[in-house]
């Protein structure tokens, strides 16, 4: 709540009496109350509105609160500013008593490398990567043998400690997490001389990973429990596994489809042939029509990649380039000749688009 006005909350006016105020708090908390709507942005408001009406409804605290920023040396920078000026930051929650010394292991990232036959079809791969395991010595407790975490004389084991602050508006308490314990309530008087107190230790471990079917380079496969040892006997984080996939010599991956290139004699474009062309599954003959031209997409259906978790596969697109001859002998030359004779190419004009945009500008312009 940015504007910190407690009675733009309720919905009730800065003059409002008391039964006024009951009245638009009672009204609020029929809706808001986590026993009939329990979804998280209302209980909070539900707070924010009770917390609201402990101060209008206290004729001293209201004051203290009508009598603006000012009072108490600087202005209210949240809501819960207002609630830490009356009642320390411990408002709403109580006491929280002492946090578990136990804390989640950190998510850790390796990578593997693969071939495109490994990602299309999937496979197992072993990823070797710095962890941390549960100490032996102490068995993730953090103490030395035969001794026990002892109680923080900080705080008495409570894990937080209080402070109170005297104004002329009155008493002014605070409470924050312990310094010394951290909020555990104990501390480790005599950590493990294995670990250091953290109960676990450095390791460098394997691990073996299944790749699933269709998997794409950058993509990452979450292994849960599978990171660091928490520490203290907390819970391991997750690793992740980045895949790579190496650079094919044929193939260009586009998603789950794959594309190719072949390279055919200009005679044989011309003229039909058929192809032995290697793919995923093994080798395959691919017929070319007779008058096939340079950059014709051919299409292998379902010879791509296999979807990722679904039924089906990608296509693989075959695209032909025709070469023409560079080096001729007299023999050649003169073929191709009496061809181009007996075809009227002699003197072709290569005239762009044959009969299209550029045929009828000629025409317009009267065939100049």
């Amino acid at each position: 709540m940015a504007d910190a006005d407690l009675y733009a909350l309720l919905g009730v006016a800065r003059d409002a009496g008391p039964d006024e105020i009951k009245k638009a708090y009672r009204r609020l908390a029929r809706d808001l109350h986590p026993d009939v709507n329990p979804d998280p942005e209302h209980q909070e408001r539900f707070k924010e509105i009770t917390a609201a009406y402990e101060i209008l409804s206290d004729p001293e605290k209201r004051a203290r609160y009508d009598a603006g920023p000012e009072a108490f040396g600087g202005g209210f920078g949240s809501f819960g500013d207002i609630f830490e000026a009356f009642f320390g930051s411990g408002f709403g929650g109580g006491s929280r008593g002492p946090r578990t010394r136990a804390r989640r292991g950190q998510d850790v990232l390796a990578s593997v490398t693969l071939d495109l036959s490994e990602t299309a079809f999937g496979t197992t791969s072993d990823v070797t990567f710095d962890s941390a395991v549960v100490c032996d010595a102490c068995t993730g407790a953090g103490t030395a043998s035969g001794t026990f975490p002892e109680t923080c004389t900080t705080c008495q084991g409570r894990g937080e400690v209080s402070q109170v602050a005297r104004s002329f508006l009155g008493q002014v308490m605070t409470t924050r997490p312990c310094p010394r314990c951290g909020g555990a309530g104990t501390v480790v008087a005599h950590p493990c001389p294995s670990c250091g107190g953290e109960g676990r230790t450095g390791q460098r471990r394997t691990v073996t990973v299944k790749i699933p079917a269709g998997v794409e380079h950058g993509m990452r496969i979450r292994l849960s429990g599978e990171g660091p040892a928490g520490v203290a006997g907390g819970p391991p984080g997750d690793l992740y596994v980045e895949v790579h996939e190496r650079e094919h010599e044929v193939f260009e991956r586009d998603g789950d489809d794959l594309h190719c290139k072949v390279s055919l004699p200009m005679t044989a474009a011309a003229l039909g042939t058929t192809v032995t062309l290697k793919t995923l599954d093994g080798e395959e003959s691919l017929d070319v029509k007779a008058g096939t031209q340079s950059g014709t997409v051919l299409t292998l259906r379902a010879r791509g990649v296999p979807h990722l978790r679904a039924s089906g596969r990608g296509d693989l697109y075959v695209h032909v380039e025709v070469r023409t001859p560079t080096h001729l002998d007299a023999s050649q030359e003169q073929l191709l000749r009496d061809l181009a004779k007996a075809r009227g190419e002699e003197h072709p004009d290569g005239s762009p688009g044959g009969g299209g945009l550029f045929g009828k500008l000629r025409d317009a312009l009267g065939g100049r």
